[in-house]
C-alpha cells in the first residue's frame, strides 16, 4: 500500500499482487534492514515498471504465477525474487499494489521519515499474511468463454476447408444465337442441378432455354425477354433433372443475338440455399446483438462462412469475383474524408463550432438538439448522409463535452434524421441514387428524372420528419443527456473504488495495519471531497459562465491550416454536388480521394502515421466484409426470394385494392428488409422486380407509385438497427474512437420505433396521393 501514488493515481495505473510469504526484495523493491529501534525502509529508487492488468488468474503450478494476460512470475526467478540482509521479515500480503507511471514512479508517495527522500517507513509486522484461496483452473465464465471461442474457429475452419476442397468448374461460353436454328451447348457433369447465366447485348425478343438430359427428357426455362438487357445485367435460369444433363439448347424469337453463357453444376441442396442464406445472417445478427465478437470480426466471420456454403453447393466465386463485390467508391469515399476531417481536428474547427452552437441555443439543450437534427437532415439532403455524419460527429463529441452532456443520445438524433433528410432527394441516399439511374423508359413509361423524384419525395420527407421529432422527444428523456461524467470525476470514483477495496482487505488485528487503515480511510475522505467539490463547480455554472469558459478555451489553433483544409473540403463539396453533370467521370470515392491527397500536400502534413492511426480501420474493414456478405447472400438467393414472394402477395390481390396494397407491401417490406441487410443490394434486386409488376398487363399497375414506395421503405428503413445503413455504422465508429460506445441493443431501442413511425407516417402520405388523389399514377 505504501508504494501506491496516491496523488496520481488513474484508471490506467495497473494493479498487481505482492509476492507470498517466504519471497524476497523484487528487482524494482530493495528492502533494506534498519538499525535497531527503526523500522525496515523500502527503496524506490529503482524506476522499473509493472505491466500487469487488474484482474488476474493464478494458477500454482510448482511455485509459478500465471496472469489472465500471458504473464508469467516464476517466484524462483532472479528478477521477481526478494532478498533481505540480515535476519528474514515478514513480506507483504497477497493483496493487490499498485505500481503506478515510468520515470520517477514512486517519488510523490514516499514519506519523509528522516531516512531518505525516496525512503517509505514500515513495521515488520505491517501486513499479515493471508491464507491462500485455491482457485480451480476452471470456471463458468472459462468454459463459455472457450466454447464459443472453438465454435466460430470451428464454422471458420469447415468454411475454409469446403472452399478448399472445391473445384472451380464453371464452363463460360459465347454465341451467336438467332432465330432460324438452334444453338446447342454440350454438358458434361453427373450433378442433375444445373444454374445457367445468361448476359446479352441490347435486343428485342426473347430468348428460349431448353436442356436434356440423359434420357432426352425436355426441361424448358423461363424465356427472357432482351429488351434492356446489357452484358452488365445477368439473368440466372435454374434447370433441376431427373437424370444427369446432356444438352443445352437456345433460340431466339427475332434478331440475331450474342449471348454468353455462364454454367454452373451445383448440388442438389441447393434447393436449400434461402434457407442456409437466412441462418447465416441470423449467426451474424447474434454475434453482433450480444457482442459476442467485434461487429467486424462478425461481419468478417459471417461472409466467409456464407463464401463457404456456396462453395458446398457447388456454386465456388473465384477470388476475382469476391474482390470485385466489394463497394470501392463507399470505402474511397469514406478513407478520403475521414482523412480531410483528421487534418481539420488539428486546427481546432470543431471545438469552436461547438461553441458557437452552445451560444445560438443559449444553453437550451433541447433547442441545440433540434439545431442539429436540423442541419444533418438538410445537410444529408443534397450531400451524402455519410459524409454528413463524418463532418458532424466530432463537432458533436466536442460541444457535449463542454456542456456537460451525453453524446450518445444526440448522435443517435443526428444519424436518424441524417437518414430520413437523405431520402428527401436523388443524392441523399445511396438507394435513391441507384432508383434514379436506372433506365425507366420501357412499355410507354416516361423515365424518371432529378426533378420528379426530388419533388414527390421532399414533400413527404417534410411531413416525416415533423412528426418523427416529437417521437424522438418523447423517446429521448433528460436523464440520458444527464448521464455524463466528467474525466475527473470517473477518475476519483474509480480511486474510491479501489482504497475501499484495499480497507476491505487489510486486517486490523495489528497496531500498525489499524493506522494503514487509518490513513486509508483519510484518502478516501480527501477524495469524497474533491468529488463534491468538482461536482458542484461543474453544475453550479450558468451558461453565460460556461459560454465565457468555452470562448476562452475553444479558439483557433492553426489558421493557416483551416484555411487549406477549409478550401479543399469546399472544393470536395462543390465537386459533389456536380459529380452527376454528364461528362464529368468522377465518383464521390475518386472526389474525397483526389481531396484528401491535397489537402496533404498543401498542410505539408509530416506525422502521416499519426494521422492514419486516427482512421476508422475497423468501420473500413467492416464496410468491405459487409459488401462480400450481402453479395454472397444475394448468390443465394435470399434477396431474390424476398422480392419473388413480394411480386406474388400483389399478384394475388384483388384488383380494386391491388395498387393500395401494393404501396403497403413494398414499402414495409423494403423498411424491414433494409433495417436487416444492406439496402443497396436489396434495392438492386427490387428494381426488376418492380420494373415486371409494372410492365406485366395483368397486374395492371402505375410505375411510379411502386418506386416512390421502394424509395421511401430502403431509406427509412436504415434507421432499423445499427448496421441498416452506412452512415450508422460510421457515427458509431466515431464514437467509440472517442470512448463512447454504442451498442446494437442501445441504437435498436431509439432507431426501431423511429423506423417504424417514419414509415407509418411515409405509408399514409402515399396512400393519400395515389390511392385517393391520384398523383401522377402513370
Amino acid at each position: 500500500f505504501l508504494m501506491m501514488d496516491l496523488d496520481t493515481f488513474s484508471e490506467t495505473t495497473p494493479l498487481v499482487p505482492n509476492e507470498e510469504k517466504g519471497s524476497k526484495t523484487s528487482s524494482f523493491i530493495s528492502l533494506e534492514k534498519s538499525p535497531r529501534g527503526t523500522s525496515p525502509t523500502i527503496d524506490t529508487s529503482n524506476n522499473s515498471v509493472a505491466t500487469l492488468e487488474d484482474d488476474f488468474d493464478e494458477d500454482e503450478v510448482d511455485g509459478n504465477t500465471t496472469f489472465a494476460n500471458g504473464t508469467n512470475l516464476n517466484k524462483r526467478s532472479p528478477h521477481r525474487q526478494l532478498s533481505t540482509s540480515g535476519s528474514d521479515t515478514n513480506s507483504t500480503s497477497q493483496d493487490y499494489m499498485t505500481v503506478s507511471g515510468v520515470g520517477n514512479s514512486y517519488q510523490n508517495s514516499t514519506t519523509t521519515t528522516g531516512t531518505g527522500t525516496n525512503k517509505l517507513e514500515f513495521s515488520e509486522n505491517l501486513f499479515r499474511p493471508k491464507r491462500k484461496r485455491k482457485r480451480r483452473w476452471w470456471n463458468w465464465q472459462r468454459i463459455w468463454k472457450l466454447t464459443k471461442t472453438l465454435l466460430l474457429v470451428a464454422m471458420l475452419v469447415l468454411a475454409a476447408v469446403s472452399f478448399a476442397l472445391t473445384e472451380e468448374s464453371d464452363e463460360s461460353h459465347l454465341y451467336t444465337v438467332d432465330s432460324f436454328s438452334e444453338t446447342n451447348v454440350t454438358l458434361h457433369s453427373s450433378k442433375t442441378v444445373v444454374d445457367v447465366t445468361i448476359r446479352v447485348g441490347n435486343s428485342t425478343g426473347n430468348l428460349s432455354l431448353t436442356m436434356f438430359d440423359d434420357n432426352w427428357d425436355r426441361t424448358s426455362g423461363k424465356s427472357i425477354e432482351l429488351m434492356g438487357l446489357s452484358f452488365q445485367d445477368a439473368t440466372l435460369r435454374r434447370f433441376e433433372l431427373n437424370a444427369k444433363p446432356r444438352l443445352l439448347s437456345m433460340i431466339t424469337s427475332e434478331a440475331e443475338v450474342p449471348v454468353a453463357v455462364q454454367i454452373q453444376y451445383t448440388s442438389e441442396l441447393i434447393r436449400y440455399e434461402v434457407v442456409f442464406a437466412a441462418i447465416v445472417l441470423v449467426l451474424v445478427y447474434i454475434l453482433i446483438i450480444f457482442e459476442l465478437v467485434h461487429r467486424a470480426l462478425a461481419s468478417m466471420l459471417g461472409s466467409f462462412i456464407a463464401i463457404g456454403v456456396l462453395s458446398a453447393l457447388g456454386k465456388q466465386p473465384s477470388l476475382e469475383v469476391i474482390v470485385s463485390w466489394i463497394d470501392y467508391e463507399t470505402l474511397m469515399l469514406l478513407f478520403g474524408m475521414m482523412v480531410i476531417v483528421g487534418v481539420l481536428k488539428e486546427t481546432g474547427i470543431f471545438e469552436w463550432m461547438a461553441m458557437k452552437a452552445y451560444k445560438v441555443s443559449k444553453g437550451n439543450r433541447w433547442v441545440l438538439l433540434t439545431l442539429l437534427c436540423f442541419i444533418s437532415g438538410i445537410v444529408s439532403a443534397f450531400l451524402d448522409n455519410v459524409t454528413t455524419i463524418l463532418l458532424l460527429t466530432p463537432v458533436t463529441i466536442e460541444m457535449c463535452k463542454k456542456i456537460l452532456t451525453n453524446p450518445v443520445p444526440v448522435l443517435l438524433a443526428e444519424v436518424i434524421f441524417s437518414n430520413i433528410g437523405g431520402t428527401a432527394t436523388a443524392v441523399g441516399d445511396p438507394p435513391n441514387v441507384i432508383i434514379v439511374s436506372n433506365d425507366w423508359a420501357t412499355n410507354g413509361h416516361k423515365d424518371i428524372e432529378f426533378a420528379e423524384f426530388t419533388g414527390h419525395m421532399f414533400l413527404g420527407i417534410i411531413f416525416v420528419s415533423f412528426f418523427s421529432f416529437f417521437l424522438l422527444k418523447w423517446l429521448t428523456k433528460e436523464s440520458d443527456l444527464d448521464d455524463f461524467e466528467l474525466p475527473r470525476i470517473k477518475q476519483l470514483q474509480r480511486e474510491i473504488d479501489v482504497w475501499n477495496k484495499y480497507k476491505l482487505r487489510m486486517e486490523i488485528d495489528e497496531g500498525d495495519a489499524k493506522e494503514v487503515v487509518k490513513m486509508l480511510e483519510d484518502k478516501i475522505r480527501v477524495c469524497e471531497n474533491e468529488l463534491k467539490e468538482v461536482a458542484k463547480k461543474t453544475t453550479a455554472l450558468t451558461w453565460q459562465e460556461r459560454l465565457q469558459e468555452m470562448e476562452e478555451n475553444c479558439t483557433i489553433k492553426n489558421k493557416e491550416l483551416l484555411y487549406n483544409a477549409g478550401t479543399v473540403l469546399a472544393v470536395v463539396i462543390i465537386l459533389f454536388f456536380v459529380h452527376s453533370v454528364p461528362h464529368i467521370h468522377l465518383n464521390l470515392g475518386w472526389i474525397a480521394v483526389i481531396g484528401a491527397i491535397c489537402l496533404l500536400i498543401l498542410s505539408g502534413e509530416t506525422g502521416l502515421d499519426e494521422l492514419m492511426e486516427r482512421i476508422e480501420w475497423g468501420t473500413l474493414l467492416f464496410f468491405a466484409s459487409l459488401f462480400v456478405l450481402m453479395e454472397a447472400l444475394s448468390e443465394l438467393g435470399l434477396i431474390g426470394w424476398i422480392g419473388d414472394q413480394t411480386s406474388v402477395l400483389i399478384e394475388s390481390v384483388p384488383s380494386e385494392s391491388r395498387l393500395s396494397v401494393s404501396i403497403v407491401l413494398v414499402l414495409w417490406i423494403s423498411a424491414l428488409a433494409s433495417s436487416f441487410i444492406d439496402n443497396i443490394p436489396f434495392t438492386t434486386a427490387m428494381i426488376p422486380v418492380i420494373m415486371e409488376i409494372a410492365n406485366d398487363p395483368k397486374v395492371d399497375l402505375p410505375l411510379r407509385p411502386l418506386v416512390w414506395a421502394l424509395a421511401f421503405g430502403a431509406c427509412l428503413g436504415g434507421n432499423g438497427t445499427l448496421i441498416g445503413a452506412s452512415a450508422n455504422v460510421v457515427c458509431t465508429g466515431l464514437a467509440e474512437k472517442e470512448g463512447y460506445v454504442i451498442s446494437f441493443n442501445r441504437f435498436f431501442k431509439l432507431g426501431f420505433p423511429m423506423m417504424l413511425i417514419s414509415t407509418s407516417i411515409a405509408t399514409v402520405y402515399l396512400l393519400i396521393c395515389h390511392s385517393l388523389i391520384k398523383w401522377d399514377n402513370v
